[in-house]
């Protein structure tokens, strides 16, 4: 048998319109990167949530390119 695999956030956006229909104003972290309360409440679904998933992963790489560019060719 094979792993399923599932977008991340598919799995948030169904929890969030069954709260919502349920009459509930679900909010996740508190205004923040919703990134690590969304991990939460995925891996409470029994969801192992993957780095694939998760914008900040590709932001810190993005930066940590463009300083390595920065360090290595002068450029911005």
């Amino acid at each position: 048998m094979t792993d399923e695999t599932y977008n991340p956030w598919t799995v948030v956006n169904v929890v969030f319109h069954h709260l919502v229909e349920q009459g509930l104003h679900p909010e996740l972290g508190d205004g923040g990167h919703p990134g690590e309360p969304a991990a939460a409440l995925l891996r409470a679904l029994g969801v192992q949530p993957t780095v694939e998933g998760d914008g900040r992963v590709h932001d810190n790489t993005r930066q940590q390119l463009a300083d390595l560019r920065e360090r290595m060719f002068g450029e911005p």
